[in-house]
């Protein structure tokens, strides 16, 4: 047994998947602390191909020149104590990410199949030594199907809404009404788009995070993870 009283067997990949603004970064940026492993925030990097898309010009609806441009581009994740540097072609752009004008586009960048692909890649290539906590739209689906835990972390859309609310309500001009309508229209983009739609992977655990604080929902997620433990070890 680790200092965490998790685990010394193999190490797995824990993958954490909801809708907009459910809280998953922040939630599985404790649960790897928890469990001593790397995080991995995948909507950093698509924020990041929108961020550099928007400031280059390059619209999405040009989705040969955004496939051309994004094969180059060289995203690095970089942990510090309580938050995850960004880094896209070696420029620190952390600050810039969770901007309105990013979050209202990157569904739209997002859902592009170069895009998709190009990251995809790279998150499957993080999670190969295993040990990875990683959240997204599709990881239990489509970026590690084969993840030993799986979380679908939901909440209410005006749940939801307060959350963002009062994270950007002292950097940004916006109203609670605002980011209701704008994460509705998200939760619409994601579960339609036809390259990897938002969704619950079948054998995912439904966790309702409306009532829960975040100590609470990432004790439960910990929870899961040493029942996956106590599971393995009945096995040898």
């Amino acid at each position: 047994m680790d200092r965490q009283g998790t685990h010394t067997y193999e190490r797995f990949n824990v993958a954490i998947d909801g809708p907009a603004g459910a809280g998953k970064s922040t939630v599985a940026r404790l649960v790897a602390r928890k469990l001593s492993y790397i995080y991995v925030d995948t909507g950093a990097m698509y924020r990041a191909i929108t961020w550099y898309m928007i400031r280059k010009g390059i619209s999405y609806l040009d989705e040969e020149q955004v496939d051309q441009v994004v094969r180059d581009l060289m995203i690095e994740l970089i942990p510090e104590q309580d938050v995850q540097k960004v880094l896209i072609n070696g420029e620190d752009i952390t600050p810039h990410i969770r901007s309105l004008q990013v979050s209202g586009q990157v569904s739209q960048y997002s859902k592009l199949k170069g895009v998709r692909t190009r990251l995809s890649d790279l998150q499957r290539e993080m999670a190969l030594r295993k040990g990875v906590v990683m959240d997204g739209r599709d990881i239990g689906t489509t970026v590690l199907p084969d993840a030993e835990v799986k979380i679908f972390m939901t909440a209410s859309v005006e749940e939801r809404a307060l959350r963002r609310y009062n994270e950007l309500r002292d950097a940004e001009q916006v109203t609670l009404q605002q980011l209701e309508h704008d994460i509705a229209e998200r939760d619409r983009l994601d579960e339609g788009r036809e390259i990897s739609p938002l969704r619950r992977a079948e054998d995912a655990i439904l966790l309702d995070t409306t009532f829960m604080d975040i100590n609470q929902v990432v004790e439960a997620i910990v929870s899961h993870c040493r029942t996956h433990v106590d599971e393995e070890r009945n096995h040898l």
